[in-house]
């Protein structure tokens, strides 16, 4: 993000992360039918080989003649539910009696040995084979009792995003007795999937309810039900277990549930009733379903109803160690949210990929008993583990990421930039697969100013911050326009020109007094300039919906932003014809962005940066002090993906130009938007592609978003009509979350390598050492930490390198800066944990270390003082401030606020989300991000390494972090390339942290932590805090945890 975070200490509450699924589940995988055997609709989507992409006004093929995919896809003996649930039981068909004791130590229900004998003669074609003994992993207990509190009415989880679900079918599906379905064999577990040693000896009891009967029956008259739950609660203990790949699952239905609303209705809701309408007033219920402390999934919410219809089928990624999987029914409030009770299924009884079916009980969670006689919850799950999905049978990128908003647009072209100008020849010349290929080194505001003055129809410009005063071009051959008087003259010769902004809400314009906000985004500046042209400017507050309470709408509106960086514009297509084109990424047009490869830090501050000094670290006297250097990743698209690009700005104007309140006294800005279905020169998305598929050139784009409908327009209000547009469902609110399903799923196709540069690095709390309920449960570094360690056990080489920043922006002794490098540094160690035991139980701990395997990275800079130098004479006055030894020591960190991601050389993800709980929620900052690949470039196409563009990119920016160029670097993956960048790395610190300045060749930086044998992450010897701005290093937690630093 774009945001200086300690200016915006508050405390808030832990809000649980959401997974998206759906039936055409949003990773990709297990693109699985909804049962019902009754249903006449067609089959659910499946990819052929290769997997094609999912184009607009193209039928997908049907799942049941679909070939194997590069899609994790249900293993051949799959079976979806049955449709009808009356008599479900959830046992293993292989289970004896004597079996059902040992889970079960209270009598079997009624029918159970018949049942049982039902499924074990010819009446079901033979017996069913008998399931392999589970793998003694470590044990703990429940940890129901957890979520007792975690929702109260301050709760963060009200605008909780959860999943995707489906309920195009129209009755549910009935479950027979059981189903034994394995996806893999379980008689020796993964190694990697050994608990780590914190959770080895956590064998405690707790009443039995993770064991739970199921429910047998639709009577719920209390005889039925005190027969179902009079048994004793016994203890016993749990295994837990890794959790690695996808759980399917279905809830379908509540019965009997309590009347939770008497007392928490709100007035409104009591005196706005129709006269002589009598409505109950009672439950609002909702299903979370958590696993450890982090929430995977939610059903929408049913208002007023004991006897709940959801239908709601989840395919939901994992990766988390536990005992048990939650299903935890809940009571919607307008302030909060209560929980009724609660069903516990033991990871043990589906690790196998056995699917457990059918009514359970609903426990009270303080007392252990029924929350209401004959409550109960009908659901399904089933375990896909990774070793079951086919992740990676034909690269990253092919197919694209199915179940997303926009689809998968071929016939494109991609531009890549590495910060905002690279001078002509100032980094080496790289040749292609093709040797008379190259790659060109783009430069990118000049490329953006250049597309924006041969702009005839519409510039449409979205950013977290836009100043008017910002130059895009700076040198001698060009007029250095600032970007408000091109605008305006832009629009003056006829041009439609639309910039959506964020609403700084700290920033403020009273009688013509402006108030500059504490993140400095110049949005009031920005508003007035252009406020008697005909430049539209609509600054966009981040807001929650109607329904949100009304802390929650303070949460939302002070701390969140609308993040995206896009400039859309048309261009030329030839013919008389125009196209759209659109830049995505990380670049904001505004003061402090503008930078080279060379990042210098004195050099300019009287010529390019004369009048766009920025460094936020100092405070009080900037003289002499050395500017903050900006190292940035963006992108130009050119083809159909530019159209969804634009269609994003057209969604969020609409809803940011509906009136409301007292804007419904102004003019109206919601015809602003050009419809160019009515300008014959504009070609439309589905018009003949830019390039043709068979073009060498040729990229394949998909974009990607985390946005919520308080966001857009257009977006269903019917949770039902949702997963037709491939949506997740939070409480009262719609997500695309879409960037984060783009992330598992390349990282989960990776072979080679991962490389990332990103501003921020935080995620997977779940599986830190402590805090692991902070609420920081996107699972990006804790899937790259399993794809290391399944290589590992495989005996295959894999790297993986992370590039983030030395510090957050701003002041590094701030409170909430320590508290993001506290985050940080847990996400860190966990990783390495991780890989840790992976050595371990591979036999490789001696032969190999952890960071032959993952390195953490970041930028910095040195410049001697030369006869060119614009600092003049160190400012005594400085003394031993930041500022002053800054310009002693003559040095700086490099700000990467780079958002992206290259896989293998052959993928690529660029955009404005960062890897924090922020960026991938959706419910949060709105983002906004591309996917991209050239399908003649990939491992599948060549065999070996790809040579495209996305190579020369990835080479291009380690040319200009470590200064030189090495053959080495074109195997990233193998042991003398990772040793050697980190040879170069820990040279290029020393320089940095020693006492004689002298001149920086290479940029590229350890990051200054040591990594003990064990994983243990700690500050560097000698250097606990960063060098002449003070902080520590590792962080610092000062117990309070809040939503604004993760």
């Amino acid at each position: 993000m774009d945001h200086n975070y300690n200016h915006h200490q508050q405390q808030q509450q832990q809000q649980p992360y959401p997974y998206s699924s759906s039936s055409s589940s949003s990773y990709g995988y297990l693109q699985q039918q909804p049962p019902n055997p009754n249903s006449s609709s067609s089959a659910a989507i499946m990819y052929p080989t290769p997997p094609p992409p999912l184009y607009y006004n193209q039928q997908p093929p049907s799942y049941h003649n679909a070939s194997p995919s590069n899609y994790p896809t249900p293993p051949p003996n799959y079976h979806p539910p049955a449709a009808d649930a009356a008599a479900a039981y959830p046992f293993q068909s292989s289970q004896s009696p004597a079996d059902y004791f040992q889970y079960y130590p209270q009598p079997p229900p009624p029918g159970y040995q018949q049942q049982q004998q039902q499924y074990t003669t010819a009446s079901a074609g033979g017996s069913y084979p008998q399931q392999p003994p589970l793998p003694p992993l470590e044990m703990s207990n429940s940890n129901y009792h957890h979520y007792h509190h975690q929702e109260d009415e301050f709760s963060s989880c009200s605008s909780t995003p959860l999943y995707h679900f489906s309920n195009q079918f129209s009755s549910a599906p009935a479950s027979p007795i059981y189903h034994q379905q394995q996806t893999t064999s379980t008689s020796k577990p993964p190694e990697e999937e050994s608990s780590d040693s914190s959770l080895s000896h956590n064998t405690h009891h707790h009443h039995h309810l993770s064991s739970q009967t199921p429910y047998l029956g639709q009577n719920n008259s209390s005889s039925s039900s005190n027969q179902q739950h009079h048994h004793s609660l016994s203890k016993k203990a749990l295994k837990v277990l890794l959790l690695h790949g996808n759980l399917d699952i279905w809830i379908y239905e509540a019965t009997n549930l309590p009347n939770m609303d008497m007392f928490h209705k709100t007035m409104g809701d009591v005196f706005n009733r129709l006269p002589g309408k009598k409505t109950r007033i009672t439950s609002d219920p909702y299903v979370s379903i958590a696993v450890t402390s982090a929430v995977i999934a939610r059903t929408y919410v049913i208002s007023n109803s004991e006897d709940p219809i959801w239908k709601q089928h989840f395919n939901v990624p994992v990766a988390h160690r536990a005992a048990e999987v939650h299903f935890l029914v809940k009571d919607s409030d307008v302030v909060g949210s209560q929980l009724i009770g609660l069903v516990a299924i033991p990871v043990e009884q589906i690790y196998s990929g056995t699917r457990v079916e059918g009514f359970f009980p609903i426990i009270n969670n303080t007392n252990g008993r029924p929350s209401k006689d004959g409550a109960a919850l009908r659901l399904s799950i089933q375990y896909h583990s990774m070793d079951s999905l086919s992740t990676s049978l034909y690269g990253v990128g092919v197919g694209g990421v199915p179940g997303t908003y926009f689809p998968l647009r071929k016939g494109g072209r991609v531009t890549l930039y590495q910060d905002a100008h690279v001078p002509d020849a100032s980094l080496p010349d790289f040749k292609l697969d093709d040797q008379d290929m190259h790659y060109v080194h783009g430069s990118c505001w000049n490329d953006i100013f250049d597309a924006i003055s041969k702009a005839r129809h519409l510039i449409y410009i979205t950013g977290w911050s836009v100043w008017h005063k910002v130059k895009l071009v700076r040198n001698t051959a060009n007029p250095e326009y600032t970007l408000g008087d091109f605008l305006k003259l832009k629009s003056q010769e006829g041009v439609r020109v639309l910039l959506l902004v964020w609403d700084d809400p700290t920033s403020r314009n009273i009688l013509g007094y402006r108030i500059d906000g504490l993140m400095a985004t110049h949005d009031e500046e920005t508003r007035h300039f252009f406020k008697r042209s005909s430049v539209q400017v609509l600054l966009v507050p981040r807001m929650a919906g109607k329904r949100h309470s009304w802390i929650k709408k303070q949460e939302i509106g002070t701390i969140y932003t609308h993040h995206q960086k896009t400039v859309i514009v048309d261009t030329d297509a030839g013919y008389g014809k125009r196209r759209i084109l659109a830049f995505v990424g990380g670049l904001d047009l505004c003061d402090g962005r503008y930078d080279s490869p060379h990042h210098p830090l004195f050099r300019t501050l009287q010529t390019v940066h004369a009048d766009d000094f920025h460094n936020p670290t100092f405070t009080g006297n900037l003289a002499g002090c050395p500017r903050e250097p900006w190292h940035d990743m963006h992108s130009k698209i050119d083809g159909p993906a530019a159209y969804d690009v634009m269609t994003n700005f057209e969604e969020r104007w609409l809803k940011a130009s509906k009136p409301h309140g007292l804007r419904k006294l102004r003019a109206s800005y919601d015809d602003a938007l050009l419809r160019i279905e009515r300008v014959p020169e504009i070609l439309g998305v589905n018009d003949q592609p830019y390039l043709d598929d068979q073009d060498p050139e040729a990229w394949h784009v998909q974009i990607f978003r985390s946005i919520d409908s308080n966001s857009v327009k257009g977006f269903p209000k019917d949770p039902g009509e949702a997963t037709t547009k491939n949506l997740v469902c939070g409480k009262n609110v719609m997500i695309d979350m879409s960037i984060h399903t783009a992330y598992v799923k390349a990282i989960r196709s990776a072979q080679h390598f991962i490389y990332i540069e990103n501003q921020y690095f935080i995620g997977s709390s779940f599986h830190w050492g402590s805090y692991k309920d902070l609420g920081a449960n996107n699972l990006i570094p804790m899937e790259i930490a399993l794809k290391i360690a399944r290589k590992i056990r495989s005996h295959e080489r894999f790297a993986v390198y992370i590039v983030i920043p030395m510090w957050p922006e701003g002041v590094p002794t701030a409170s909430a800066t320590q508290r993001i490098l506290f985050w940080q540094n847990k996400t860190m160690q966990m990783m390495y944990q991780t890989i840790h035991r992976a050595l371990v139980e591979a036999g490789l701990e001696g032969a190999f270390s952890l960071q032959d395997y993952l390195n953490f990275f970041c930028l910095g800079n040195r410049e001697a003082a030369g006869p060119h130098d614009d600092v003049g004479e160190q400012n005594p006055a400085l003394g031993n401030t930041p500022q002053g030894l800054a310009q002693k020591s003559r040095r700086f960190m490099i700000y990467v606020h780079s958002k992206g991601m290259i896989v293998d050389d052959e993928y690529v993800i660029i955009g404005s989300a960062n890897i924090n709980q922020r960026s991938m929620e959706g419910t949060r900052d709105t983002e906004i991000a591309m996917g991209a690949y050239q399908p003649h470039h990939t491992w599948a196409k060549k065999l070996s390494s790809p040579r495209g563009q996305i190579y020369g990119y990835r080479m291009s920016l380690w040319s200009e972090h470590l200064g030189v160029v090495d053959d080495r670097f074109t195997q990233p993956e193998s042991i003398e390339c990772v040793r050697y960048v980190r040879s170069l790395s820990e040279a290029n610190w020393k320089q940095f942290a020693a006492t004689e300045v002298s001149e920086m060749r290479g940029h590229l930086m350890r990051y200054p932590v040591e990594v003990d044998q064990r994983g243990k992450v700690k500050s560097l010897k000698g250097y606990e805090n960063f060098p002449d701005v003070g902080g520590q290093i590792v962080g610092s937690f000062l117990g309070i945890q809040e939503n604004l630093t993760i």
